[in-house]
């Protein structure tokens, strides 16, 4: 039983990641700035 509940959050998740329900939870103070994947230079 406990693997077809496991089964069932599994295939939940899948279908709301596919429909693009959920989303990141990192605002922008845990990320650095970047462009193309490169860290901006930092400006103080």
């Amino acid at each position: 039983m406990e693997l077809v509940l496991f089964v069932a959050f599994m295939l939940v998740l899948a279908l709301a990641s596919a429909t693009g329900l959920t989303k990141d939870s990192h605002d922008s103070a845990d990320w650095k700035p970047s462009r193309d994947g490169f860290r901006e230079p930092q400006t103080y």
